[in-house]
């Protein structure tokens, strides 16, 4: 089997061009044909020996993926799209337009593990991680397709990005490449459900991402019912390790919360989580639930707006979510568990 070009970081690809018995800058010069100038043949190559491009396509592969379905709001821009992977799987992507540049919410495994209630992506079941190439390609393919610049990335598609450790922190450094796509991860949030073990190794690399953490509920009896995850690591841990987090990195971190009617949205909720968050430096991003036919849950606005305002009055910074491509189901896992039925 031919070797995955794409999910080799600069040093490694460095290292695999030398035992080829090429020169150093020949590694560089490689590395920029596949992340900047983003060939899809080595016979494209063209400042490179004929006789390494033959080399290196016998040795190696240059993955890619292809859009099969592609979704357009006529609301606000958004652009939702399924792509298949080389085995036939399928995962999605989200393009969103804000004023400050375009974001791309990416995928990070084939289906998730993690069993959250309220998520669509956990319904089919889980396939597998996806590679370091697999999640690149969701950018540079959507764009290709759009003529858009991707400004900033978020790493809360399907999947749980820190179950697919490895291969996210090697995603991570090869889009921050100076030759490569080159974006700080400043501009990069990383949403999980939680796995703590998980937020501590992340903290040793000091990325500079944004953490997201999926929260959902203030009492591990209610998270629990609704998180799986919650048995293993439990909100107390997961608030050490958060704290963790911002004392190594410097970051402040965002704790999403999606608003579900009569189960995580009264005012003893507000209250509660007034009392685990207060002190420390982070943001609450509210969420209007997405409605899936498998589950009973939904939103309801005026609970969702006197949430927010409990926990504004409460001293917590707090901000629902803008709904972006409700016409097109553009929350993640929706498309692909619609498109393999």
């Amino acid at each position: 089997m031919k070797k995955d070009i794409l999910s080799y970081a600069p040093e490694e690809l460095s290292a695999e061009i030398e035992l080829l018995g090429e020169k150093n800058f020949r590694a560089k010069q490689i590395y920029e044909w596949l992340h900047t100038k983003r060939v899809h043949e080595f016979s494209n190559m063209s400042n490179i020996s004929s006789s390494l491009r033959t080399k290196l396509d016998e040795i190696y592969c240059i993955n890619s993926i292809k859009i099969v379905r592609k979704l357009e709001s006529a609301l606000d821009n958004t652009v939702k799209y399924l792509y298949e992977l080389p085995d036939g799987n399928h995962i999605e992507s989200v393009m969103m337009e804000y004023k400050h540049g375009n974001s791309l919410c990416i995928s990070t495994q084939v289906g998730c593990k993690m069993g959250c209630n309220f998520c669509a992506s956990t319904i089919a079941g889980f396939k597998r991680n996806l590679l370091p190439s697999e999640m690149l390609l969701q950018v540079y393919t959507a764009e290709e397709d759009s003529g858009k610049h991707v400004d900033s990335i978020v790493l809360m598609g399907i999947g749980e990005p820190l179950d697919n450790f490895d291969n996210v922190v090697k995603f991570l450094k090869i889009l921050s490449s100076e030759t490569g796509k080159n974006l700080s991860l400043r501009h990069v949030s990383l949403s999980t459900c939680g796995l703590v073990d998980r937020i501590y190794d992340l903290a040793e690399y000091r990325f500079g991402l944004t953490l997201s953490i999926s929260l959902h509920a203030v009492t591990d009896e209610k998270r629990s019912s609704i998180m799986p995850v919650n048995k293993r690591y439990n909100i107390s841990q997961l608030i050490k390790a958060c704290k963790d987090y911002m004392d190594k990195t410097g970051r402040r971190i965002s704790f999403e919360y999606a608003v579900i009617h009569g189960v995580n949205d009264t005012a003893a909720d507000a209250e509660g989580l007034i009392r685990l968050l207060k002190g420390m430096n982070c943001h609450v991003n509210l969420i209007p639930v997405n409605e899936i036919k498998e589950r009973n849950y939904r939103s309801d606005r005026n609970a969702l707006k006197n949430f927010a305002s409990a926990l504004e009055k409460g001293g917590l910074n707090a901000t629902i979510r803008r709904t972006l491509g409700a016409d097109i189901d553009a929350a993640c896992g929706q498309l692909r568990r619609e498109y393999e039925i």
